[in-house]
């Protein structure tokens, strides 16, 4: 039904005067109010309306009490309400029916020697939702590349704080180019503030999501999203890429960690870089492994070589191997 606005002043003088003067004509009504009756007519249909106002059997109007017109006006919304309380509470009903059924074929999609392949952008974020849902324990997520896409953030921001309020350990690596993308810095700073731990490292091989070290969640190509997703379910398989997330998440730096520019010590950053740089990769490869733009690495290769006292690239590679950079 329409809302009811505002009751004004004038509306509101007219009822009053109606309530302790019923029988009184309109122009008497007038004078009272110090309206003309004109005003006072078009106060009463208002009224009326509103069932404030009532036709009287013998002529006039008859004023009803705000309760009543209240009862009155209100009648058809409440059963409309009831009705459509009834229907949501039928089709719930019908829907829980299912949970049985739901239950016995997600078992069977947990066999724990299983490796699907999920194609199809509505069924890869069915089974995203569920994973979600149903994580209790940890949840450890690799994210390559520069930072995330602000529509991303915006979903995963509310998900993620949802998981840790049911107690969820999450941990989510991402490169260090990530550091510098403003609206990831956010998203980390936010979901931080929840208990979630992130850090930052040079190379990633893949996106990946491991829930509960369970079940693991790969593209199915790395570089074809439209490719799908692969579940991991195989206890094989799935330990495997447990010791990878570990591997790489020990080797990550706090995303609040301030990285030191100068000292005896390169940063990890660096040592990325010199580890890339000793196996003989162009600046354009070191940058596109790391997730940095070319200048970057330019930058970091000038930098690294001044510390080192070295004239070429491999020379760099040498001394920091002495230097124990390396290792």
């Amino acid at each position: 039904m329409r809302e009811i606005g505002e009751i004004d002043a004038t509306t509101s003088q007219v009822y009053r005067l109606r309530v302790t003067h019923a029988t009184e004509p309109v122009e008497r009504i007038a004078v009272r109010a110090g309206m003309t009756p004109q005003d006072v007519e078009a106060a009463e249909l208002r009224l009326a309306g509103l069932g404030l106002l009532q036709p009287a059997p013998g002529g006039g109007w008859a004023a009803v009490s705000p309760e009543t017109a209240a009862d009155t006006l209100l009648a058809t919304a409440q059963k409309e309400v009831l009705e459509q309380q009834t229907a949501i509470a039928a089709t719930r009903a019908r829907l829980h029916a299912l949970t049985g059924v739901y239950l016995e074929a997600r078992s069977l999609r947990s066999d724990k020697g299983s490796i699907e392949i999920i194609e199809g952008i509505d069924n890869i974020r069915s089974v995203m939702d569920d994973l979600a849902r149903h994580c209790s324990s940890s949840l450890d997520v690799l994210v390559p590349g520069g930072g995330l896409a602000e529509a991303a953030i915006r979903t995963s921001a509310r998900l993620d704080e949802e998981t840790l309020a049911r107690g969820v350990r999450m941990r989510t690596l991402f490169q260090h180019a990530a550091r510098k993308h403003l609206p990831t810095a956010r998203y980390a700073a936010q979901i931080s503030a929840a208990g979630a731990r992130i850090r930052t490292t040079g190379v990633l091989p893949s996106r990946m999501l491991i829930t509960d070290n369970e079940s693991a969640v790969l593209p199915a190509d790395p570089e074809n999203q439209a490719a799908g997703v692969v579940l991991v379910r195989d206890p094989a398989v799935l330990g495997f890429l447990c010791r990878l997330f570990e591997h790489h998440w020990d080797r990550g730096l706090d995303f609040t960690a301030e990285e030191q520019e100068n000292g005896p010590e390169p940063t990890q950053l660096e040592r990325d870089v010199l580890l890339l740089l000793a196996a003989g990769k162009k600046n354009d490869v070191i940058a596109h492994q790391l997730g940095l733009s070319p200048r970057s690495v330019s930058r970091i290769v000038a930098h690294l070589m001044d510390r080192l006292g070295a004239n070429s690239r491999f020379q760099a590679g040498v001394r920091a191997a002495m230097n124990g950079w390396l290792s």
